[in-house]
């Protein structure tokens, strides 16, 4: 039991945020009126976003060591919730208000919100920069809102 508890990595600096982020963000999916996205689309987008942080993690941070979040010798607790919920959680909430009308506005919207979580999680600790910046982060965001979370949504609606 000692163990299991060691590999959740509860001393993390900052671990408040991650825990408490990803509730939020996971509770405002779950409450939300669905405007445009469908459970189906909500299901399917929760799993590809949450594969793509989940290998991006193991490229960037682990392979690259660009940034730490964490124990860095362990996938503990605010590493499991905030890779598995907050990306996957702000995709959705994107699409769930997407229209190519507001395609831009939104995608400035996001950006700055999870830019702000990245900015949270340096700031409280949980995540050290080392190579990687909020300069790369920005251009990552606006690739991800701009264009490849309407390209996913356009795929998955296309029978």
């Amino acid at each position: 039991m000692q163990q299991f508890l060691s590999n959740l990595d509860l001393g993390a600096n900052g671990l408040w945020f991650p825990v408490t982020a990803s509730i939020l963000f996971a509770l405002a999916v779950l409450i939300i009126p669905k405007k445009i996205i469908s459970w189906r689309e909500i299901y399917i987008t929760f799993g590809v976003v949450g594969f793509i942080t989940w290998f991006s993690d193991g490229l960037i941070a682990r392979q690259l060591d660009l940034f730490d979040i964490g124990d860095p010798k362990k996938a503990g607790i605010g590493d499991l919730m905030s890779y598995t919920f907050i990306p996957s959680s702000l995709a959705i909430l994107y699409l769930n208000y997407f229209t190519h009308r507001n395609r831009w506005k939104l995608t400035i919207c996001f950006t700055f919100i999870a830019l702000l979580i990245e900015f949270w999680m340096v700031y409280v600790g949980y995540m050290k920069y080392k190579g990687w910046n909020w300069y790369i982060s920005t251009i990552v965001f606006l690739i991800a809102f701009g264009f490849l979370l309407p390209m996913h949504i356009k795929f998955i609606r296309k029978q």
